[in-house]
This record gives structure tokens, sequence and C-alpha cells, in this order.
């Protein structure tokens, strides 16, 4: 087993996401104030969809699952990189970096493959509108949802055995703020070009599935909207779609430069950059590039506070 035990000399130790800086302070109140507003705002986003029966639909299902994704995603690295950066201990165990690359793996698959289904809603709800809550009954969000954490999961579990049981050499120094995969095959003693070769092969089908959906949707979307005669019809399946265009091209662009692009194109300090911007900075963006640009889930919040305005008079006055 990939869990066996293992002494304290193989342990491995986080470098971090600044090596010897004086802004630490600095860094460290921004990333948690990102920590915090990431985790709050996909709380609220999940807290709305259940509690609004308006969000009830199959889209806004989905966008629960990646708000559950993305808290998941960024209490992966978050919290140990801020303990680390007030903390002279750096220090992660064997075991508790084959979990942190297990959950980072499962949720960065998990997303991949839940915004490829994501497109496929939206091409059912602008091409085939009336069909809509047939092809997409609860049955089948809940099928999409876990063929999604099905996909996600079978990624970690595939590479954190490999990884965990690749021979390493007495340096145990990783030059990031966590146990990515790239970071840590860094260390390895033996020859890992058979399994990064793997790995590249893995991550390729891991984008080229979803990015084919997607792809494949947005065109078909595009040549309906082409044909609509309606102004406010195009702008509504245009406004409709735009949110998760976005979410795609900020999610798909980070990740295409840390599993596709070949290692002549990565630095310790660029890998670690573009790994802050989808493990901490993403998680943030998305619950608000839904919400601020969403009237329906603008409105769901304007209800859910005006009730709990109202109750609070309430009680104030019978109290």
């Amino acid at each position: 087993m990939w869990m066996r035990n293992r002494t304290s000399s193989s342990d491995f130790i986080l470098l971090g996401l600044l090596v010897r800086s004086k802004a630490t302070g600095f860094v460290f109140t921004v990333i948690f104030a990102i920590f915090v507003v990431a985790v709050m705002a996909n709380l609220i986003m999940i807290f709305l969809i259940q509690v609004d029966s308006r969000l009830h639909t199959p889209m806004y299902f989905l966008l629960s699952q990646l708000s559950i994704m993305d808290s998941l995603f960024i209490c992966t690295t978050v919290p140990k990189l801020l303990v680390d950066m007030v903390s002279k201990e750096k220090t992660i165990s064997f075991v508790g970096c084959g979990i942190q690359i297990f959950l980072y793996l499962t949720m960065i698959g998990s997303e991949f493959f839940l915004l490829g289904l994501m497109a496929y809603d939206r091409y059912v709800a602008v091409c085939n509108p009336l069909r809509y809550p047939v092809l997409m009954n609860r049955k089948v969000c809940l099928l999409l949802a876990a063929g999604a954490w099905f996909g996600g999961s079978l990624d970690g579990f595939l590479l954190t055995p490999i990884t965990m049981n690749v021979p390493y050499c007495s340096s145990r120094r990783i030059n990031h703020f966590f146990c990515e995969i790239p970071a840590v095959l860094r260390l390895a003693c033996a020859d890992t070009s058979l399994y990064e070769a793997l790995m590249y092969v893995c991550c390729v089908l891991m984008l080229l599935i979803p990015v084919s959906i997607i792809s494949t949707s947005y065109s078909l979307i595009l040549l309906a909207v082409h044909r609509m005669r309606s102004v406010e019809g195009r702008k509504k399946a245009l406004t409709t779609c735009s949110s998760h265009l976005t979410v795609v091209s900020i999610f798909y662009g980070a990740a295409f430069y840390t599993y596709v692009l070949p290692q002549s194109f990565h630095t310790p300090e660029k890998d670690k950059v573009v790994s802050a911007f989808y493990t901490i900075v993403t998680p943030m963006l998305n619950p608000l590039i839904y919400s601020l640009r969403n009237k329906d889930v603008i409105g769901a919040f304007k209800r859910i506070f005006t009730r709990c305005s109202l109750s609070q008079k309430v009680v104030t006055s019978n109290a």
C-alpha cells in the first residue's frame, strides 16, 4: 500500500510560495482574505441554490456541484500554506502529501468534467428548450454529477499511488507550497520519464474529453444563435453562456500550462504563480462570476435577505 508506515525522515519540506521574502505578512493577509471570501461565496451559493425554489433547475444544480468542488479544492492547499507562512515547521508527512495529491487531483479532475457537462446543459437549454426538462431531468443531472466526481476520483486513484511509490532522494525539499506532482517528481532518484509520459497522456485525455464537449456544444449554440431572428433572444442566449465561458477560459488555461506544456516552458517560480492562480484565486472567482453576472442569483440573495430582515423585525417587535 502507498500509505504504508514511514519514518519521520521521509517527511517532505515545503519551501512555500515565497522563499525568504520580506513581504510574507502582506501576502499572508491577501491569501487569507481570498480564502475567506472564496469559502463564504461558495457556501452562500450552495445555500441559495438549496433554499430558493426558483434556482431548482439543472443549471444551478450543476453550479452547486462546482461550488462544492471549489470549496474542497481551496481547503486542500490553502490552510496548510497559511500555517507554513507563520510557522518555522514547514514539513508535511509522507501520508499527508499523498492525501493532498489525491484530493487536488480528484477536485481538479472532477471540475474538468463538470465544466464540460455544464456546456452540454447550456447546449440543451439554447438549442432544445422545449425538450430541456426531459433531457435534463433530475435523474440525468444526478448521473452527470456522479460521472464528474467519478472521473475526477479515477484520476486521483490512478496517479497518486504511482507518485508515492517513486523512490525519492535524501533531499526532501519541495520547491512549492503544496504537493503538486511535477514539483514532487523533481526529487525522484529514479528515471520518471515513463511515468511522466503516462501522466501527460492522462492529463491530455482529461482535458480533451471535456474540451471536445465544450467546443461541440458552443459551436452548435453559436449556430442556433445565428439563426435566431430575435435580438433579445440572441442577447439572452449569449448572456446565459458568457459566465460559463469565462470560468472555462480561466480554469483550462492554467491547467493547460501546468499539465500539457513541455518542461522547457516551466520554472519553479512560474509553476508556483500559475498553481496559486488556479488553486487560490479561481475558487474565489467562480462564484463571483456566476453571482455578479446572474440576475437569478442576485434576486435569490435579495429575497433571502429581505425574508431574514422581516423575521428579525418580527422577533424584535414581539420581544
